[in-house]
């Protein structure tokens, strides 16, 4: 059974698809989450090739990364305002997808915020540069403070 990170896992491998493509074709995207041996094959082993993932747990990664997607104009602003040396446009794919998926997760207020941010700074430290783990906590943790205070954190 796929656990809460599992999923975020597999949410953070289609937000990339998303972003690398501009969402030209969604369902191949959610068809390819139904194949991930495929991908192991190719050494591309974003999750755990010993979970079991539910065709319910695939659509609701999905559906979370298509989310978190969709409002990816917030979130870069909110990045852009917070980190302004480092546009959407100069960050590594891997950590623009990470702090779209986090502030979306954040935004949304179904999962514990601080959280959130470690799932996503252990993302960055599996997935993406080594300065980047850093650089995922530093803004993260003042979207954080944004969304303790009660300030908009970069979702609609």
């Amino acid at each position: 059974m796929a656990t809460p990170r599992d999923i975020r896992r597999l949410a953070l491998l289609a937000l990339c698809q998303l972003d690398a493509t501009n969402a030209a074709e969604p369902d191949l995207i959610r068809a390819s989450l139904d194949d991930l041996d495929s991908l192991a094959e190719e050494g591309l082993e974003f999750v755990d090739p010993h979970v079991a993932f539910e065709p319910a747990d695939r659509d609701k990664a999905f559906a979370i990364a298509l989310a978190a997607w969709e409002h990816r104009a917030a979130s870069d602003a909110v990045a852009l305002e917070l980190a302004p040396e480092w546009p959407a446009s100069r960050q590594p794919s891997v950590d623009r997808a990470i702090l779209r998926l986090a502030q979306h997760e954040i935004a949304r207020a179904e999962s514990p915020p601080k959280a959130v941010v470690n799932e996503a700074v252990e993302l960055a430290k599996a997935f993406s540069t080594e300065n980047s783990p850093a650089f995922v906590n530093a803004v993260l943790g003042k979207v954080l403070k944004r969304a303790l205070e009660g300030a908009p954190s970069g979702d609609a």
